[in-house]
């Protein structure tokens, strides 16, 4: 009798199928470990915001892009050979010009970006921090990127443009557009480089982030808050 009884049990749960077993996991319990849905979605806000603030901050400041290796603006390809050729008549002072003046736009036009990331970060549900939660070391950057990337090219795009003026990168970039082309033998260029830079810059800003969170889920001192433990203790 009782063997029998536990072959109809075991039917039942065999019948129990892998996406309702997924479901029942998923949803049960609403609050674990101590930590309700909301605890944890603010936590991850908090990685993010503090990413922002430790990491973002940085790159608007003279010199955030410009010596930091990770993120240096260089030249486009089809500019290394402008490169080259100036640096080969002597003048490679007017090239390391032309490259910290690129810099200098991006390092102005970062200041535009925390409003929109805080906006993002806000439209957090727990549905993404939870994917956020079990993803990999830099899921939180990826949200943000897909959250952000085309509202800040949009921004970005004319900033960098105003940007190249006010640095002065315009008249530096003409002089040496200018001086290049009358290289005998050289063929003429014309970048865009106001997309050039504009894309380099979203580009800084986001493997900055991405260093921040990789450090908050390796290194339990990184984690500066006590939400910020409790959450990410989850996924050590």
């Amino acid at each position: 009798m009782i063997k029998r009884i536990f072959l109809s049990c075991l039917i039942c749960f065999s019948l129990i199928s892998c996406a309702e077993l997924q479901s029942i996991a998923e949803n049960y319990p609403q609050q674990g470990f101590g930590l309700s849905q909301q605890q944890i979605a603010n936590g991850l806000k908090q990685a993010l915001d503090k990413g922002i603030d430790d990491q973002v901050s940085k790159l608007t400041q003279t010199n955030g892009f410009y010596k930091n290796q990770l993120v240096k603006i260089l030249l486009p390809q089809e500019l290394q050979k402008v490169e080259q050729g100036l640096r080969d008549i002597g003048l490679g002072s007017l090239a390391d010009e032309g490259i910290k003046a690129l810099n200098r736009a991006a390092e102005d036009a970062t200041k535009e970006a925390t409003p929109i990331f805080v906006n993002a970060i806000k439209q957090m549900t727990f549905t993404d921090a939870k994917n956020i939660l079990l993803g990999d070391n830099t899921a939180a950057t990826t949200y943000l990127e897909q959250k952000t990337s085309q509202e800040l090219y949009n921004k970005f795009n004319p900033v960098i443009k105003n940007s190249f003026h006010k640095v002065g990168a315009d008249q530096i970039w003409s002089n040496i557009i200018t001086k290049y082309n009358n290289i005998p033998f050289t063929q003429n260029v014309n970048p865009d480089l106001t997309d050039y830079v504009t894309k380099e810059a979203l580009d800084g800003v986001y493997t900055m982030i991405a260093v921040e969170e990789q450090e908050i889920r390796t290194n339990i001192a990184s984690r500066t808050t006590d939400l910020l433990k409790r959450v990410f203790a989850l996924q050590d």
